[in-house]
């Protein structure tokens, strides 16, 4: 039976990852997964799309969930209260890919402390925090119960990948640069940012799931997750590496015009009130409760 390779959550959308070996799940993600983000002067998110420099900033949450502490690529450490909304914080509109909602934001000492360590073309930076995520920002209804949210992730709650079809998507990435061991070099898992790594799959397996289980918890597979110039970012010097893996997901697993890697996931709530849905941990037992039959990718 598949399990549960690995998990990851991003406490601040595109900055570095943690790698817990058991993670909470809560309706809208992770718990602590990209509950922060930088937005600009407009509220709109700063991400490794705009400056791949920001995933090297690590971010490390204290243990009570009240501070955070960030480390800037040069090593330097800012720490920071939480800020909430009801504790006085200043309010913002803030925007991901058009969806505009409230968070709150942090105080004006760690934007300045953002802003003189990264580049001066993103002019003003702000750190803000998702302080209600039950209620901010609704998923898609396209793909959701109007109930159902998610915090500063791209779109949806969780992300899926598998092993297998990172293994398929090298060997691709290897026979399409014969001779060059540069181009062709495997590239790893961290590339594509998931929350949920699988193993013990077929290559693809996922592009047919409909519904899993994980451990104990139910997810419902809302749409593949399709892929931008983040997975050509090397996570961990936070350089451009060419075309790769774009280039071979047009080639080998593209879906009309989008590159596509992965899946979005939505936690099955048991009761509509709970706000901790159950634990995830590595090594947990994967199950397929539904299928579809997965769909043939355009091949040029």
């Amino acid at each position: 039976m598949p399990t549960l390779a690995s998990l990851h959550l991003y406490p601040v959308k595109s900055m570095y990852r943690l790698s817990p070996t058991t993670a909470d799940v809560q309706p809208w993600g992770l718990a602590g997964d990209r509950r922060w983000m930088l937005v600009d002067a407009e509220g709109v998110a700063l991400t490794q799309r705009d400056e791949p420099s920001i995933g090297q900033f690590r971010p490390v949450p204290s243990a009570d969930g009240t501070s955070l502490t960030l480390t800037a690529p040069d090593g330097a450490t800012h720490t920071l209260a939480v800020p909430t909304l009801a504790g006085g914080a200043a309010e913002a509109t803030v925007d991901v890919f058009g969806t505009r909602f409230s968070a709150a934001v942090a105080e004006k000492d760690t934007g300045a402390w953002l802003a003189g360590r990264l580049p001066a073309k993103l002019g003003e930076v702000r750190l803000v925090h998702l302080d209600r995520p039950e209620v901010s920002r609704p998923i898609n209804p396209k793909y959701a119960g109007p109930d159902e949210t998610v915090s500063m992730a791209d779109g949806y709650p969780l992300l899926v990948t598998t092993g297998a079809s990172l293994a398929e998507l090298n060997a691709r990435i290897a026979e399409d640069h014969p001779g060059d061991g540069r181009k062709g070099a495997a590239l790893p898992m961290e590339r594509f940012r998931p929350n949920l790594v699988v193993a013990g799959t077929e290559p693809w397996a996922e592009d047919g799931w409909r519904r899993i289980r994980v451990g104990a918890l139910e997810f419902r597979v809302a749409k593949p997750c399709a892929r931008c110039v983040v997975t050509t970012t090397d996570q961990e010097s936070g350089e451009r590496r060419g075309p790769e893996p774009l280039r071979a997901l047009g080639r080998h697993h593209r879906f009309g015009q989008k590159l596509v890697f992965g899946q979005n996931l939505i936690p099955v709530r048991p009761t509509p009130a709970a706000d901790v849905l159950g634990t995830l941990t590595v090594g947990d037992e994967v199950e397929v409760l539904e299928t579809v039959e997965a769909p043939l990718p355009d091949r040029r």
